[in-house]
């Protein structure tokens, strides 16, 4: 039999309950249930292996208790006759391992160290126990002594966390939160309230949690898909895996019409929004493309041809005509980035997510704070305060010993007043829910306690090449239509495991499609406004077959024509690049981590940032770029005197511009090895980041061993951007 998960349940559920949940909300007989074990505040339950994939699907979101729980699938998936899934799951294992290995790795690096790896906190005192946050339970921990600063730690506000004592000896719950704020002496972490009080006594340990729920949600989305039957999830799926063709139809038909569960009315409403006028004319097909597509469209965003803000007037026509949108992304920036340009627009979404892990301008659109304002939540908050300092009244003791039984009800009281706290809570949050157009999320944070059974007309993922392919099957869990954007010719996601990376993880849905499906489906955006003509050629050429317009407003602008910078042969070109061929500028390895850096390119690269300052640059219109971590510190430590000078990884920096770049390659050996410089889309990356001034410093003898490198070398001298370092040192 399968193995499927329910959580979480009220406490003290019986085996009746779960039983009856499950026979009722799947239409299951008795005879297709097996055992039922409960586990924390979850059970497992045995399904018969027929009737498993239906019941998750039916059961996933419902209510137990008034309260949507999530239900996943808790076994090792049965892949059978369904190939792809199965490589996409084993995949997923070989990441879930290498993620594993990477916490042993730094951790022994760390061996001995008074602060370990930085992922752990211990003898922490609770100082401070208040509620906030979407009526989460606010804790604030510091050392016995208040003023004592913490050791130095990688937990900062967003980090999830797992918190326990360690000053006793029997067993006790652990609670899952995040950090919500950090200074040098105290650490806040904001948890769902406890069925039971927090001890003031305890000595308490911080423990830098894994994302296991992430993977697990990802695994779960394989096994609902490959089992798919006769829904729309399975109509989907065949046309994403090649055995069915996707088909468009008439922006006039109307709205498919939504399964129960909508989130509201999605009768079609005439389209009284027009396109904004600043909107181009490859925007405007790219938008009508994805308007008219039943199944999947596909919007390619080169840098800076307004990718996100096509995206958004997508939305703005989706809703228009009466659509629920889903908007996700890969990470909580790229959701930020998404939600603040719909509310520039006059969208008012809701972001789902923890608050801690929204930027604080932005933290008035998350769910829970705008459940706050709901009177279900203030009466929530109100009951649950009441419940806490019941627990505070059990555990007191008074020269009058209480009567048998009497702390035990204080206790039981409390217990069912939190119950009715957390079930006005959810009330609010649904309320919220009913009325939003636009839900913003990140993938992996789709949440069946939250959402219910909700669905939507379409889900939009924004980046959608810097997630693997598994993430983006959780979305399409609840829609009827896909659309991605993204640009393949970027940096792909991140993947630890080489293994994984090799055998097609590191490769995107998006990207897959794109090969898959062609232009029936994908819409090039080909007017750029960011750079210089000269700046975007060589990716034009090698990433875009020449198709990107510069549009004339930059396409000839140069430093000299910003306010307060001096006109000199520095600020009049737009390109150059430095050679460091010959000059024995060689790279070496960080010690501690195996990094590359180059000393001396380093510090060239630092020249040329004083020079541009000196030319009359703010500090915030430069960026300088490296791909490699160890050369990041390096040139921070030569340049720490320039406040507002940003100084990244080429990971750091997607996704943003600045009117100059410096870009320090590192790269110099008598091998040619050039490592992962040789995954060419992180040198587009960088090179694309700069508006009027690209400064390219790197060592022709080794980047000239790679054929693209070649082609970005002839490229220079074509355009008369090639310069020697002796020319430089010479000036």
């Amino acid at each position: 039999m399968a193995l499927i998960h329910i959580e979480p349940l009220p406490r003290r559920t019986s085996p009746g309950v779960v039983l009856a949940f499950v026979c009722n909300g799947a239409k299951l007989d008795r005879k297709h249930i097996g055992k039922i074990a409960f586990v924390g505040r979850g059970a497992t339950v045995e399904v018969a292996d027929a009737k498993a994939a239906a019941a998750v699907a039916a059961l996933d979101g419902s209510q137990v208790a008034e309260r949507p729980v999530r239900v996943r699938f808790a076994g090792k998936a049965d892949f059978t006759d369904a190939d792809h899934f199965a490589h996409l799951s084993k995949l997923l294992d070989l990441e879930a391992k290498a993620e594993q290995e990477e916490a042993r790795r730094r951790a022994q690096a760390q061996e001995g160290s008074p602060i370990g790896d930085g992922t752990t906190l211990t003898a922490l005192t609770l100082r401070d126990a208040e509620f906030g946050l979407g009526g989460r339970l606010l804790l604030t921990f510091t050392r016995k002594t208040r003023t004592d600063p913490l050791p130095p730690t990688r937990l900062q506000p967003g980090s999830p966390v797992v918190l326990s004592q360690t000053n006793v000896n029997r067993r006790v719950p652990s609670f899952r939160g995040v950090v919500y704020d950090r200074d040098a002496s105290s650490i806040g972490i904001a948890i769902d309230p406890p069925d039971d009080e927090m001890p003031d006594d305890a000595v308490w340990r911080l423990d830098l949690s894994p994302d296991e729920v992430s993977r697990l949600r990802q695994q779960d989305a394989l096994q609902r898909a490959a089992a798919a039957t006769g829904d729309r999830l399975a109509d989907l799926r065949a046309v994403l895996l090649g055995e069915k063709q996707p088909e468009s139809r008439s922006q006039e038909s109307g709205v498919r019409n939504h399964e129960p569960g909508s989130s509201f009315d999605s009768s079609p409403t005439p389209d009284s929004r027009l396109p904004s006028p600043a909107l181009n004319a490859p925007q405007l097909a790219a938008i009508e493309c994805a308007l008219s597509a039943e199944d999947v469209a596909i919007i390619h965003g080169p840098p800076g041809t307004g990718k996100t803000t096509t995206l958004v007037e997508l939305i703005r026509q989706m809703v228009a005509r009466g659509e629920s949108v889903l908007a996700c992304a890969p990470s909580n920036h790229a959701v930020d980035n998404l939600l603040d340009k719909l509310l520039a627009a006059g969208e008012l979404p809701v972001r789902l997510g923890h608050p801690a892990r929204v930027a604080p301008e932005l933290r008035s659109r998350a769910i829970d704070i705008l459940a706050e304002k709901h009177p279900d939540a203030r009466q929530a908050r109100k009951v649950a305060k009441e419940a806490f300092s019941l627990f505070r009244e059990a555990d007191k003791w008074s020269r009058d010993r209480p009567q048998p039984g009497e702390k035990a009800a204080m206790r039981r009281e409390a217990r069912s007043l939190l119950a009715e706290s957390r079930r006005l809570e959810a009330l609010a949050i649904e309320r919220v829910l009913d009325e939003a157009r636009i839900v913003c999320a990140t993938l992996t944070g789709l949440d069946s306690q939250l959402l219910g059974k909700r669905r939507f007309n379409v889900v939009v993922i924004d980046e959608a090449c810097q997630s693997t392919e598994p993430a983006n099957w959780l979305p399409l869990l609840r829609v009827d239509r896909l659309v991605l954007a993204g640009d393949h010719c970027q940096l792909p996601p991140t993947v630890l495991s080489p293994e994984a990376a090799e055998d097609g993880l590191a490769i995107s849905l998006m990207e897959r499609l794109v090969g898959q499906l062609g232009p029936d489906v994908a819409r090039l955006l080909t007017v750029q406004h960011r750079m210089h003509a000269a700046i975007m050629g060589f990716s034009n050429a090698e990433f875009y077959d020449n198709e990107l317009i510069a549009h004339p407003s930059v396409a000839e602008h140069r430093l000299c024509d910003l306010p307060g910078v001096r006109t000199e042969p520095l600020t009049e070109t737009p390109v150059q690049f430095i050679d460091t061929a010959g000059a024995s500028y060689d790279e070496e390895l960080e010690e501690d981590t195996g990094s590359r850096r180059n000393v001396q390119e380093a510090g060239l690269a630092a020249r040329q940032v004083r020079k541009l300052l000196d030319a009359g640059l703010l500090p915030a219109q430069i960026g300088l770029i490296t791909p490699y971590r160890a050369q990041v510190r390096q040139l921070r430590e030569l340049l720490a005197d320039v406040p507002g000078l940003e100084i990244d990884s080429v990971d750091g920096f997607q996704g943003r511009e600045k009117e100059s770049i410096v870009l320090s390659m590192v790269r110099s050996n008598s091998e040619g090895e050039i490592g992962f410089l040789s995954d060419v889309r992180r040198t587009n990356v960088a090179m694309t980041r700069a508006r009027r001034k690209l400064i390219v410093i790197g060592d022709s003898a080794t980047l000239a061993n790679h054929a693209f490198y070649q082609r970005m070398l002839a490229y220079f001298e074509s355009i008369g951007a090639y310069s020697s370092v002796w020319e430089i040192t010479d000036e």
